[in-house]
């Protein structure tokens, strides 16, 4: 396993919005592809920063990010729902925030600015999936229990990333139809992408803690230790590819 070092990064937003991201990357002596981390609506807490070490330890240089401001977090579901919600009342918020963040990563000297992902649980599915319909410079995009709707749709020629979209048969928040429109919109703007369909896996499959943020905060959220495993392969796999 590769010595890893971390740290925290702030950083400003377009819309003035000061964020804090943390940064892992691997004790190296040249510069590694990197990795954008986009946390689930609770913001960027432990979970998000653990998903960056582990990164790390696979050998890329990532970033978890802040969308809601000064690395605020919580384990209620109504204060995540409004934080989340004030980032879809400008349809620019979203993509400003997520691309001032990749311009950060880009700037670390740890990483290589032509070799760059992004991943995303939950509603930070939604922000890299938006991050890579702008147009990004992202080469790979991986999603876990994704909102999968688009502030703006992908157009043709638009996407520069292959996504892959990690998707649970039993997720009472995103349903397959929202699944079907999605492969839909990025079949009609050609972009490479694939979606796997985790059986008996509900929202939130990912997270070791979702059951217990199921229970106090009464949402339909369970983890699933297979679909969490399969699909962290099949991202590994995905980042191998196209970031090298």
């Amino acid at each position: 396993m590769a010595a890893i070092q971390t740290r925290e990064i702030q950083y400003t937003a377009q819309d003035g919005q000061t964020l804090v991201g943390y940064f892992a990357a691997p004790a190296s002596e040249k510069p590694v592809a990197g990795v954008l981390v986009a946390p689930e609506w609770w913001g960027r807490n432990e979970y998000t920063e653990q998903r960056a070490r582990e990164l790390a330890e696979h050998g890329y240089a990532a970033l978890a990010i802040d969308m809601y401001g000064d690395k605020k977090v919580t384990t209620t579901s109504a204060q995540a729902y409004e934080w989340m919600m004030q980032t879809f009342e400008s349809p620019e918020t979203i993509v400003q925030r997520a691309t001032a963040a990749l311009e950060t990563l880009v700037a670390q000297p740890e990483v290589d600015a032509e070799r760059i992902g992004a991943i995303g649980f939950c509603y930070g599915g939604k922000v890299v999936l938006d991050l890579a319909r702008s147009n990004a410079p992202v080469k790979a995009v991986a999603t876990f229990h994704a909102n999968l709707s688009a502030q703006s749709p992908a157009k043709k020629g638009q996407v520069q990333a292959e996504i892959l979209v990690l998707h649970g048969e039993l997720d009472s928040m995103v349903s397959l139809g929202d699944v079907a429109q999605f492969k839909a919109e990025m079949h009609a703007a050609e972009v490479e992408h694939e979606v796997i369909i985790f059986e008996d896996a509900k929202h939130g499959f990912s997270n070791p803690l979702a059951d217990e943020r199921a229970k106090a905060n009464g949402v339909d959220l369970a983890y699933n230790a297979q679909a969490e495993e399969q699909g962290l392969a099949a991202m590994y796999e995905l980042l191998a590819k196209q970031l090298g």
